[in-house]
């Protein structure tokens, strides 16, 4: 399709500079902020194209009525407010703006800190209301510790300026690469080791199953009492009820937050009467260059998509995959995200074998699909085929392909090996004639029959009569259902791999119960999207 026969409709005010690249292009725009649901249905059938930012709810009763529509843009990195699974069965592609905002995210973090650390907000607060406060005494940044949580683009930006201040910086990130924490010139540490060594602790991490209430009460009492909490990422990774036991009993000394548990913040929230606490209302991509980069941004994008068929930073590309890979993909980005969870260190190496007649197509797409599984739990920014590659080039993730058309055993099989500096772990899976969805037929070097599942609980240990019992009574008494069990084992009481597909996600406190009830060598909690 060419530029000057596609329409966009722009529904949710865009920056005058986005709005003129689409323009210049060629593209026919129309922009008409504030519709609702019924009046968007009205119009949308007529258009190719459609950017909002975030008012505008872009549900699945829109999608239907979207006839002609081929791309959704959303003008920042969020959209939740895009059904993207209408989408998707609709065959439309969903992009955002990933980068538009990293450096206002990054600089309102430091404001936040800076603004704590030298009581700024309460000074001005007295000093207008006609106090002349000397003794709001604050203390310095220089030669301090410095923790940061995530250390993608943001927590980047965040530990140049920290350097600059001769400030030692700890991080904690899993995914991050002893190597690559050299090149960064940073210290990686485990949690708990950064939350007792640093003065000031920073989190530019996503909010994730793993990574919700990620500090609580325990990891609070790690804490030093004059250390200080920024949090500009978002709301749910620290623990709010425990933070603001921590604030009143003087366990930390204040706490700086631009995102919180519900949103708006409620005027009844103990936060708001709290002094060691600077307060900020979502405002960390509220800058006039971050909403006119995101507006340029998309607005290249779609010009780029109408213009030349090229998609940058979809985060639904599975419907521009090869309809012969589909199912294999899907399967590659399983055994990515299992190999991932299962690694107990970052992983510096990602090996992708193609091997049977799967061989003979381009299979790029799948090593990129396991590449998008190993990475999409613990980045900043979703991850896609488009962005996996630069994404894992950050984190100094290695991407190897193999292929070839023998295989024995199976008509196809896709093998990853997810490599660390001191282990690794193997997951092989196949599609079988006539099946859309993957078996994995071996983990390690254990053979095993397993169909992917939302929740997985995997233990490896000596076989012995009665364990999978014991486990199974303790999921049972937290209302935790087992689904399916698959076994693997080389010999009889031997080493075995038992893999239990759950109803029920399992926590990290029921995970310490069942390793307390029987000698595991490895349990680990997967979870599948």
């Amino acid at each position: 399709m060419s530029t000057a026969s596609a329409k966009i409709l722009i529904a949710d005010p865009l920056n005058d500079k986005g709005a003129g690249i689409l323009a210049d292009s060629g593209l026919h725009t129309d922009t008409r902020p504030g519709l609702s649901e019924a009046e968007l249905c009205e119009i949308i059938g007529q258009y190719d194209g459609l950017i909002v930012r975030s008012a505008t709810k872009v549900t699945a009763k829109v999608i239907e009525a979207a006839r002609k529509l081929k791309v959704i843009g959303r003008a920042g990195v969020g959209y939740d407010n895009i059904d993207t699974q209408a989408a998707t069965k609709a065959g439309i592609i969903v992009e955002n703006t990933p980068l538009g905002n990293i450096t206002s995210a990054a600089e309102h973090a430091l404001a936040l800190l800076f603004s704590s650390v030298r009581n700024i907000p309460r000074a001005d607060r007295e000093i207008r209301g006609g106090k002349w406060n000397r003794k709001l005494t604050g203390v310095e940044l220089t030669s301090k510790t410095l923790g940061i949580i995530g250390m993608g683009k943001v927590g980047f930006i965040v530990s140049k300026v920290a350097r600059a201040l001769d400030m030692d910086i700890l991080v904690y990130d899993p995914y991050l690469t002893e190597k690559k924490a050299a090149e960064l010139n940073v210290k990686k540490c485990d949690l708990d080791t950064l939350l007792k060594g640093s003065d000031f602790v920073t989190i530019h991490t996503p909010k994730t199953p793993e990574t919700t209430n990620l500090i609580n009460k325990e990891k609070f009492a790690l804490m030093k009492k004059s250390a200080r909490l920024i949090n500009a990422a978002r709301g749910g990774i620290v623990n709010e009820a425990d933070m603001i036991d921590a604030l009143k009993s003087g366990q930390i000394a204040g706490a700086a937050l631009d995102v919180f548990d519900k949103e708006p913040l409620g005027a009844d929230s103990p936060l708001i009467a709290l002094e060691n606490t600077v307060l900020t209302p979502h405002l960390g991509a509220s800058t006039e260059e971050a909403q006119e980069r995101v507006a340029e941004d998309i607005a290249k994008q779609f010009v780029e998509f109408f213009r030349d068929g090229v998609i940058r930073n979809a985060v639904n590309l599975g419907v521009a995959l090869n309809p012969k890979l589909a199912n294999h993909s899907k399967l590659a980005e399983q055994l990515g995200s299992m190999a991932g969870q299962m690694a107990k260190e970052p992983v510096a190496k990602l090996e992708v074998g193609i091997y049977g007649k799967l061989a003979a197509e381009d299979t790029r797409e799948l090593g990129l699909s396991a590449m998008k599984g190993l990475l999409a739990r613990g980045s900043e920014v979703p991850v896609t085929l488009v962005n996996a590659p630069s994404i894992a080039e950050a984190r100094g993730v290695e991407l190897v392909h193999n292929k070839s058309e023998v295989v024995r055993d199976y008509a196809n099989l896709i093998v990853v090996t997810a490599k660390g500096a001191k282990s690794e772990h193997t997951l092989s899976g196949t599609l079988f004639e006539g099946q859309d969805t993957g078996r994995i037929v071996r983990i390690d070097d254990f053979d095993i029959d397993l169909k992917p599942a939302p929740v997985i609980l995997m233990m490896f240990y000596p076989d012995r009569p009665g364990m999978v019992g014991k486990v199974g009574t303790i999921l049972g008494e937290a209302n935790i259902n087992i689904a399916n069990m698959a076994v693997g084992r080389r010999e009889k009481r031997g080493q075995a791999v038992i893999a239990l597909t759950l109803d029920d996600a399992v926590t990290p406190e029921l995970l310490k119960k069942i390793s307390a009830a029987i000698t595991v060598d490895e349990l680990c909690a997967i979870e599948l999207a």
